[in-house]
């Protein structure tokens, strides 16, 4: 029997991020938005992503990173998620990934790091993460044309309080 200490093969973990985590990272973000949202225009080079990704997310906000745990202990960043405050500023899934609870399990964590409340902004046309974040409680406040954001993709405001 496995001990706490050696998770199942197959398990996910979270631990915080390090900063050699910027490619992994950044290769996540890259192939989530390419996969879910190929709508969107790429404004950035992956240059100038892991750029950012390295000098500004990693050291600027609180980043747990899900792990698929596999075999003789290696494991495998297929999510994460970033947190300024009260503020989710990213949450992204490897696409196979999906459906599997991990999203789930990065909410909780910023929920645990922001237990008074959380907000954020996701776009109007991504209908998936609307209905996820919906499932989990957050409640949409405000819809925007696009004019805030690189990608001039209209989004939506939404907020989530421990009261409800």
């Amino acid at each position: 029997m496995p001990s706490d200490s050696h998770p199942h093969s197959g398990a996910v973990l979270l631990r915080e991020a390090r900063a050699e985590d910027a490619g992994v990272l950044t290769r996540l973000l890259l192939d989530s938005r390419a996969a879910a949202l190929p709508y969107l225009p790429r404004v950035h080079s992956d240059e100038a992503t892991l750029g950012w990704m390295t000098h500004v997310v990693l050291p600027a906000t609180d980043v747990w990173v899900a792990e698929l745990q596999g075999d003789g202990g290696a494991a495998e960043p297929v999510g994460f998620v970033s947190v300024d405050g009260d503020e989710i500023e990213q949450l992204y899934l490897r696409p196979d990934m999906r459906r599997r609870g991990i999203g789930t399990q990065l909410l909780a964590k910023a929920r645990e790091r922001s237990p008074h409340g959380l907000a954020l902004y996701t776009f109007q046309r991504n209908a998936d993460a609307r209905a996820f974040y919906e499932r989990h409680g957050f409640t949409a406040v405000g819809f925007d044309d696009g004019s805030r954001n690189e990608e001039n993709e209209p989004d939506v405001r939404y907020r989530w309080s421990p009261a409800g």
